[in-house]
């Protein structure tokens, strides 16, 4: 699978091309500090003095590196399908093996820090249910009339909350048609082609 880069990403890179290869190593160190720890505009001021150019376009070539790095790690590109995805830059050989190894020795990092990065839901605990049926009350003498309660216990990193729903009988065998056919839907190759990359 190739990363397709747009033209801003492109001109953001174009920038590694006319600095040394040490340079280029030391963007590839700001752009994984970048994702663990945030931005930082002196170390790219500090950068843009030593290098003559403007903070903003040295903040650029970083951000752009950061992209190249995260996108191809979250997709799982292979060393061939980075190296394809790296060449329409219009590097040299020697620009696009650096590149490579960056992104080979950081990989594992970065996706590592975009799983902490994800948001934590909450997920299922336990689940308690009961059925209560009115029969009749002071108006109406014959009526059936039955009402499904559910408390529902989930868990939040460690803490434990729940929640109570309330549903007639018709609703529930509703929602329990759809999360059937969802979970049916989830199985089929299209789905875990596509789970697969998410991954």
């Amino acid at each position: 699978m190739l990363l397709v880069l747009s033209e801003e990403h492109k001109e953001h890179l174009g920038f590694l091309h006319e600095v040394d290869s040490s340079v280029v190593g030391e963007f590839g160190r700001i752009a994984v500090e970048f994702l663990r720890k945030g931005s930082n505009p002196k170390i790219y001021e500090g950068a843009a003095r030593k290098l003559n150019v403007s903070a903003e376009t040295v903040q650029h070539g970083v951000e752009g590196l950061m992209y190249l790095l995260t996108e191809s790690s979250k997709l799982k590109i292979s060393e061939l399908d980075f190296q394809d995805s790296v060449l329409v830059l219009g590097f040299p050989e020697e620009l696009n093996a650096l590149l490579l190894q960056l992104y080979l020795d950081n990989r594992k990092e970065i996706r590592h820090i975009l799983t902490q990065l994800a948001p934590t839901l909450p997920h299922y605990h336990n689940l308690e249910w009961r059925l209560d049926v009115q029969l009749a009350s002071r108006t109406l003498r014959q009526q059936v009339k039955p009402t499904v309660t559910l408390k529902l216990h989930l868990d939040d990193s460690g803490t434990q909350s729940a929640r109570v729903l309330q549903t007639d009988p018709a609703t529930l065998l509703h929602l329990i048609t759809e999360l059937e056919r969802a979970l049916a839907e989830a199985k089929t190759n299209h789905c875990r082609r596509i789970m697969r990359n998410i991954k």
